[in-house]
């Protein structure tokens, strides 16, 4: 009797199944060691992001006693009366003095000592009286910020950060992969069981994933431009060649070698911009009273801060960098002449500078005011519950003393086509791809430890 035969289609389709099932372990399998290795540090962004959206609130709140004063139907006094009496509380030299932004709060005076240390030193603007001091920078949002950055714990630190934002990037294309119906339809978006219960958890952290993963997606590639490697990298290609700068900015304008980002915080796209020189004939200098009044007279938004020149070529640079980015401008006077060197504001930046300030802006939660405070910190909220349900799954899921990484593919060449997708995202971070290319030379060895038994 002859035996049946299968058809082609019948032979391909246990295949195609095969196929698509290899190709899910790889992908969870990838999942499972971003997630083991970002969680941690999702929670602590999402948390120090979501408080630092409130900044200007909070430390508002907190250090009032120095930030604010009574709003009074008088002229305040002149700045130089100001940074005179910081000075007379705090002995040093002063580096920045930052006027008013509103008629209830405080001037600020930032103060190198003798020794070193950097203090900000608050002045009633009306009265020119210290209302008190603290480390320059010593905030309790500033603090805040160190630790989304780690900048905190040191350069080394920070490095860890960025290679934390490639591995979320893949988290997030992983998980959706993971999460696509496939033809359940509605259910996909549905949370079932009880928390007692795995099913729910995974479930809740599905549904989590889908409604923060665009959230996470847009914070991680607008925080990379603040990354040790890849932000400094990309920032100095931006501005190498005064690239997003018009024509003739800077013609006939000596410039210095020092560096805007060294003397004051400034947008990214403007780190590498240089400072230029007075070059006017040294005389007398214009002073801080002279230069305010200028800054005022060319419409710098309120909340700008004033660097005090440098040295004799130095110069005194006006910079603000507002909610609002249509406002943010850098403007440097000659401090012999007053001449305006540059002024630069954010319709002057080239698309790349624009889009990336803008990213920046969003992230930082300024850009469209109160609903996008709101809203990023109900994503970081997301973020922190879709921590939790993933850790509480996989808890529920681990076997008894072992770690519970997905099973690998039968078929490896699986892995090698996920693998190669991750390292076109290397090339692109490189930080995170040196990452990549560790963690898949461990995976290779985890893989065959538990395959030679299997085998023998």
């Amino acid at each position: 009797m002859t035996q049946p035969t299968s058809s082609p289609a019948g032979r391909a389709r246990p295949r195609t199944t095969r196929a698509a099932s290899d190709l899910y372990r790889a992908v969870w399998r990838w999942h499972f060691y971003a997630g083991l290795l970002v969680l941690p540090f999702l929670i602590s962004l999402a948390l120090t992001g979501g408080l630092y959206l409130f900044k200007d609130e909070i430390d508002q709140w907190l250090h009032g006693d120095l930030m604010r004063v009574e709003s009074r139907a008088m002229a305040t006094q002149p700045a130089q009366s100001q940074l005179d009496a910081a000075l007379a509380a705090q002995p040093g030299e002063a580096f920045r003095y930052v006027p008013a932004p509103a008629d209830d709060r405080a001037s600020e005076v930032d103060i190198r000592a003798a020794d070193g240390s950097r203090h900000a030193v608050f002045v009633d603007p009306y009265s020119a009286e210290v209302t008190g001091s603290m480390a320059y920078r010593g905030s309790v949002m500033w603090t805040i910020r160190y630790l989304h950055s780690l900048t905190y714990f040191g350069t080394a630190a920070t490095l860890i950060i960025e290679i934390a934002a490639g591995w979320t990037i893949l988290l997030v294309l992983t998980g959706l992969y993971l999460w696509w119906p496939r033809g359940r339809g509605g259910d996909a978006l549905k949370v079932r069981g009880r928390p007692a219960q795995r099913v729910f958890w995974r479930d809740l952290h599905a549904v989590t994933g889908v409604g923060v993963g665009g959230f996470i997606l847009f914070l991680a590639i607008t925080g990379m431009p603040w990354s040790t490697v890849w932000g400094s990298q990309i920032n100095e290609w931006a501005n190498g060649h005064n690239y997003g700068y018009p024509d003739g900015v800077r013609v006939n304008v000596p410039v210095s070698e020092a560096r805007l980002a060294e003397r004051e915080p400034t947008s990214w796209s403007l780190e590498q911009a240089q400072l230029p020189v007075s070059t006017a004939t040294p005389g007398d200098d214009i002073g801080l009273d002279r230069a305010v009044a200028e800054f005022e007279a060319l419409g710098l938004a309120p909340g700008y801060a004033v660097n005090l020149p440098g040295g004799p070529e130095g110069v005194y640079t006006g910079s603000v960098y507002p909610d609002e980015l249509s406002r943010q401008r850098v403007v440097h006077l000659d401090r012999y002449s007053g001449e305006a060197l540059l002024d630069m504001s954010y319709a002057d930046y080239g698309p790349l500078g624009r889009g990336l300030e803008w990213g920046i802006n969003v992230h930082l939660g300024q850009q469209y005011g109160l609903a996008n405070q709101l809203i990023l910190a109900l994503a970081c909220a997301g973020i922190v519950l879709l921590c939790v349900a993933s850790a509480t799954m996989w808890w529920k899921r681990r076997p008894a003393g072992r770690l519970g990484v997905p099973p690998a593919p039968q078929d490896s060449r699986r892995l090698r086509g996920v693998l190669a997708l991750l390292a076109i995202g290397g090339v692109i971070f490189p930080l995170v791809g040196a990452s990549l290319v560790v963690m898949a030379v461990l995976d290779g060895l985890l893989t065959r430890r538990t395959r030679i038994p299997a085998a023998a």
